[in-house]
């Protein structure tokens, strides 16, 4: 299929980038709240009909699976030692999200071993990863304070968020402050060398209430094809996720220009911070009214300043549908620069097509039911650190991925249906012939066939087919499953930590919970085992086991 002529403006992009990176849009914070009553004028501006909906930061409530972190604001950070200081001038990230008020001051304590631990009492300790856990045991040891740090980050402040509720305030009382990488390597050796003594103050607001803020914009009428994007993160977080936050702005300005009532599908808009935001947003919605949705998440990575790569997350197998492959067909168009020896246009960046990964909204879309899929530019060397300015992001990137994202939108929205019956059909074959490379493709077959199948309904042609669903279970507490939600539920948080170390077994997870609501149990693992290669066939009964018992799922 062809690029129509429609194309959105990288710089008007790049322009919006720079503006919402100017707060500091940590969750629960006033500034991501001000972050959102800025766009919402921006739609305003522009004609397009939108609502801001409410849910709270009060670390009491739930949204849906996840408990609320505490409302929260920086006011003032320091760290300083030697002839060293550090304030949240420099960065606000010195204060790590969420972290209590206080003053400490005293020997640092590098923590390398567990048994470093028993020396904590009393020291400021100093810790490289697992941050969340380390500072429960820092508050439990005695420690007087917390410092993290992530190896990697160079001269760049990492983001570490804490998201503490009412209850871990119960225990949770020493300052957490973040360094750069080699601010800790150097206080790591001025300690080894003979000890170093650290002073820090970190003051914050700590209000009972924040309002959660859901933008929701729509042109046109339901169903629609939904596109969101979190606007949380720190200040700058330019690429991690100003860059998908002002990418929905311009797409809410070109498809509101382009409508007309001959569109098939209206389009909504929703700005919400990550995870948190889409699972309250899922509390007032009806999921029938959407098609599919395109989630932007760091859509702004630069192969030449921050290593990136482009790639696309497709939608799961029990979610299929050809969204997933209009988005990778027409990245393959606008990511172009030069020629070959023999004329063939060249890929401006390296880019690759996965199945189903979890990691940002699109995760939510899928599990209630809508066919989720996320073009993003992966790795990125300044991913959540004070190094993720605007003048690191891509206008090329910007206008491959914006421009891909808006060609199909229109196509799906106005193409005609023989041409796109044709387009799914040669996908739906492209991507099993991916799977029979390496397995059978018995359950993936089923599986394409009824992602086919409703997709024809939204689309007008007929392919594919439904089947009688058999679930071996019914995932009940909807949502990202996390050891917080089981503790809770009375389930074994513990044995839920250890065996989703892997992140690979923790995405299968949730994907296996689709599948299992419509194949019986073998048939399930099957599907499982063909969408990814291989699964950890009991480890993913053992966790199953362990949400039966925390009651977030009833096997049938």
């Amino acid at each position: 299929m062809k690029l129509p002529d429609v194309r959105l403006s990288p710089e008007r992009v790049l322009k919006e980038i720079s503006e919402i990176a100017e707060f500091h849009r940590i969750q629960g914070s006033r500034e991501l709240v001000e972050s959102v009553e800025m766009i919402k004028e921006r739609l305003d501006e522009l004609g397009v009909e939108n609502r801001l909906l409410r849910s709270a930061y009060d670390g009491k409530t739930w949204h849906g699976t996840l408990a609320s972190p505490i409302a929260w604001n920086p006011v003032r950070g320091e760290l300083s030692y030697g002839e060293r200081k550090l304030t949240t001038e420099e960065s606000p990230l010195l204060i790590m999200a969420h972290s209590p008020d206080g003053e400490a001051k005293a020997e640092l304590l590098p923590v390398f071993r567990d048994e470093d631990w028993e020396k904590a009492e009393g020291k400021i300790v100093l810790v490289g990863r697992n941050w969340r856990d380390a500072y429960k045991r820092a508050n439990e040891a005695g420690a007087k304070a917390f410092i993290a740090y992530r190896e990697g980050t160079g001269e760049f402040y990492p983001y570490i968020g804490l998201f503490l509720t009412r209850d871990d305030l119960e225990w949770a009382k020493i300052p957490a402050l973040a360094v750069p990488e080699s601010v800790a390597k150097d206080m790591i050796s001025k300690s080894l060398k003979g000890g170093v003594e650290v002073s820090v103050s970190v003051q914050v607001e700590t209000p009972e209430r924040e309002y959660l803020p859901m933008l929701y914009a729509t042109i046109g009428e339901a169903p629609y094809i939904v596109f969101s994007a979190h606007i949380c993160h720190p200040k700058p977080g330019a690429n991690d996720n100003a860059s998908g936050s002002a990418m929905l702005i311009e797409l809410a300005r070109k498809l509101s220009e382009a409508y007309n009532d001959s569109f098939r599908f209206g389009f909504a808009f929703l700005w919400i911070p990550e995870y948190h935001g889409t699972q309250a947003f899922f509390e007032r919605v009806n999921p029938e009214e959407f098609y599919a949705n395109v989630n932007l998440d760091m859509v702004a990575g630069s192969s030449d300043r921050s290593g990136s790569t482009l790639m696309l997350v497709r939608t799961p197998f029990s979610r299929f549908s050809i969204v997933s492959g209009l988005l990778e067909h027409f990245i393959g168009l606008t990511n172009r620069r030069g020629k070959s020896f023999s004329g063939s246009e060249l890929p401006a960046m390296a880019f690759k097509a996965y199945p189903y990964e979890m990691g940002s909204d699109h995760d939510i879309f899928n599990f209630f039911g809508v066919p989720g899929t996320m073009p993003i530019t992966w790795p990125d060397r300044v991913y959540h650190s004070s190094g993720d300015t605007v003048e690191k992001v891509g206008l090329e990137t910007i206008a491959i991925i914006g421009n891909a994202v808006l060609a199909a939108a229109l196509t799906l929205a106005k193409e005609d249906r023989e041409k796109l019956r044709r387009f799914a059909r040669g996908y739906a074959m492209k991507v099993l012939g991916e799977v029979s490379m390496n397995t059978e493709t018995e359950e993936s077959e089923r599986l394409v066939m009824r992602g086919l199948a409703r997709d024809s309904k939204f689309l007008g042609f007929e392919l594919g087919y439904e089947f009688e669903s058999e679930p071996w279970l019914e995932w009940k507490l909807r949502g990202i499953l996390n050891e917080r939600l089981i503790r809770r539920n009375g389930g074994n948080a513990e044995e839920f930590k250890k065996l989703t170390e892997d992140r690979k077994v923790y995405a299968q997870l949730h994907e296996l919970l689709m599948l299992s609501e419509l194949l019986p149990k073998e048939r399930a693992f099957k599907a499982l085992e063909e969408e990814y290669g291989r699964a950890d066939k009991e480890k993913l009964e053992r966790l199953v086991s362990v949400l039966e018992g925390a009651k977030i799922v009833t096997l049938s």
